[in-house]
């Protein structure tokens, strides 16, 4: 079935407007998106769960058709899902890719009104399977966002964050995609600060997330960069309330079609292998 989506927007504790669009009819899914992604990047899957889910895409601070505030904190953005979760009757469950999956469990563990949670892939970097980040990463991305060079932000994330070549990136940086990205570069700071140290080789710490305890769903696949796998497992393996679910053959890119499956027994049936 396809739905007609309309835009509107919510506005956060602290006035920023949040835009989102909204889907389906059932249970109520949150859509949390990682470094770069708007709204629109979450559509193929969120035409696939709205089949049986109400689900609701947005567009994270400082992106798309959302505002932003003046000084950052992550618990400006745990605020804006409070609002999109209040908007939405009160309770919701939350799926969140890459970094998105690390500000969904911090909005589960401060308090948000949350049934179950389902993340793919946070970027952690917990082994010495590749090089953890620079000790000033954000500090050095922040101040090329100051500077306004956006694209310079986007080549750091990708050779430091996510570990492509140098040369691999100018390649990109002459795509027709590049431009997309440079829009959404100046959040890149943020999901800096949303991860954190978890990206520093050291083991995840134990008690940041102790104060979830709804069903949470981690899942991984098995094909992609080595460490991806070993975040999952060690998240996975904070507690009994985590499940880890491997997708064979998938990189950090899962196919929408193989992934929905999965979230759809998930937030509808309470399966969690």
């Amino acid at each position: 079935m396809e739905w007609f989506l309309m835009l509107d927007k919510v506005f956060s504790a602290d006035g920023t407007a949040i835009a989102y669009e909204q889907q389906g009819a059932g249970p109520v899914v949150v859509l949390v998106g990682g470094a770069f992604m708007t709204r629109g990047d979450s559509a193929a899957l969120a035409g696939l769960l709205a089949e049986h889910c109400t689900v609701i895409t947005y567009d994270r601070r400082g992106r798309g058709d959302s505002g932003d505030g003046p000084e950052y904190e992550v618990q400006r953005e745990v605020e804006d899902l409070d609002a999109l979760i209040e908007r939405a009757g009160g309770e919701a469950m939350l799926f969140g890719m890459s970094s998105g999956a690390v500000l969904a469990l911090e909005a589960v563990a401060r308090g948000s009104a949350v049934s179950r949670l389902a993340v793919y892939e946070p970027p952690f970097i917990t082994d010495d399977s590749r090089p953890p980040l620079p000790a000033d990463y954000v500090a050095h991305l922040t101040e090329l966002v100051g500077q306004g060079a956006y694209g310079d932000a986007a080549a750091y994330f990708m050779t430091a964050a996510v570990g492509m070549p140098a040369e691999a990136v100018a390649g990109m940086r002459q795509a027709p995609f590049w431009t997309g990205m440079e829009a959404t570069a100046r959040t890149l700071p943020y999901d800096g600060r949303v991860m954190g140290d978890t990206m520093s080789g050291r083991p995840l710490p134990a008690d940041r997330w102790q104060s979830v305890t709804v069903p949470v769903l981690v899942g991984t696949g098995d094909a992609g960069a080595p460490h991806m796998l070993t975040g999952a497992r060690e998240l996975a393996a904070l507690a009994a309330n985590f499940t880890l679910h491997v997708f064979p053959g998938q990189e950090h890119n899962i196919a929408p079609n193989l992934l929905a499956p999965t979230l759809t027994d998930f937030f509808t049936t309470g399966e969690q292998a």
